[in-house]
C-alpha cells in the first residue's frame, strides 16, 4: 500500500462527505469525530494486527458512527453498501475478539461493519500482509467462512471502493464494481427521515416506505 493510496482513501471519503451533508444530513449527524493515531495504535497492540495504510486513513477522518439517539430511525446508520454501519473502533477491537478467539476465524481480517439491525454479518478489511488481497474488502458472516468481494477475486482496495461509492452517489446510479460489473441490487437511495440507504429497486416489499430512489423516483 502507497501513500498515494491513502490519499485516494481521504479524497473518496471527502466526496462521500460533502454528499451525505448536501443530501442525508441524518446520516452525516452519526459521524464520530476522527480516531487518533495513538487511539489506533491502542487497538492494533490490543489484537496483534497493523491497519493497512488506507483503512488507517480512513479512520483518522472518523472513528466509525455513533448509534441513532433513543427513538430516532436506524435506517440512516446504514449509510454504506449493504446498509452497512461503520464499526468504531472499540467496537471493531471486540469483533474482532470474538471471531478469532470464540469463532476460531483465522486472524488478519479486521471487522469493519455489520449490516444495521444485523450483527451476524457485514464487511473487512485483509490485513493479512503476505496475501494478494491486503488492504481489500471482503464479507464475513457469522456461521461461514469469509469472502472477498467480489466474489473469486483478489477483493476491492479499500480506496477504490470508497470512490466507487462517491461516484454512484454523485451520479445518481448502482454501484459499479472492478470490471465494470454493475450491481443493480445496490442503489443509493433516500429516506424520509433524511438518511442514505442501499436498495435492491425490484425488490419487494420496499421498506422504509417514501424512500426515493437516486436517479429515479419514489418507491412503492
Amino acid at each position: 500500500m502507497s501513500t498515494s493510496e491513502q490519499a485516494q482513501a481521504e479524497a473518496a471519503w471527502g466526496r462521500i462527505e460533502v454528499w451525505l451533508e448536501d443530501n442525508a444530513p441524518a446520516s452525516a449527524a452519526l459521524l464520530r469525530p476522527p480516531a487518533s493515531d495513538a487511539d489506533i495504535a491502542a487497538v492494533e497492540e490490543t489484537i496483534g494486527v497493523i491497519f493497512p495504510p488506507a483503512l488507517r486513513a480512513w479512520y483518522r477522518l472518523h472513528d466509525g458512527t455513533d448509534d441513532p439517539e433513543s427513538g430516532k430511525s436506524w435506517w440512516p446508520a446504514g449509510f454504506l453498501p449493504g446498509n452497512q454501519g461503520w464499526y468504531p473502533l472499540k467496537t471493531l477491537q471486540d469483533v474482532y475478539t470474538v471471531q478469532t478467539r470464540d469463532q476460531e476465524r483465522e486472524p488478519g481480517r479486521i471487522p469493519v461493519s455489520c449490516v444495521v439491525g444485523d450483527m451476524w454479518h457485514g464487511l473487512y478489511i485483509d490485513a493479512r500482509q503476505d496475501e494478494p488481497s491486503y488492504g481489500n474488502l471482503g464479507r464475513w458472516v457469522a456461521d461461514r467462512e469469509p469472502e472477498l468481494i467480489p466474489e473469486s477475486t483478489v477483493g476491492w482496495p479499500l480506496h477504490a471502493w470508497l470512490a466507487g461509492i462517491a461516484d454512484a452517489l454523485e451520479q445518481g446510479r448502482c454501484l459499479i464494481e472492478p470490471g465494470g460489473q454493475h450491481d443493480e441490487d445496490t442503489w443509493p437511495a433516500l429516506t424520509v427521515c433524511g438518511g442514505l440507504i442501499w436498495v435492491a429497486p425490484d425488490e419487494e416489499p420496499h421498506s422504509p416506505q417514501g424512500r426515493v430512489l437516486l436517479g429515479g423516483g419514489p418507491l412503492p
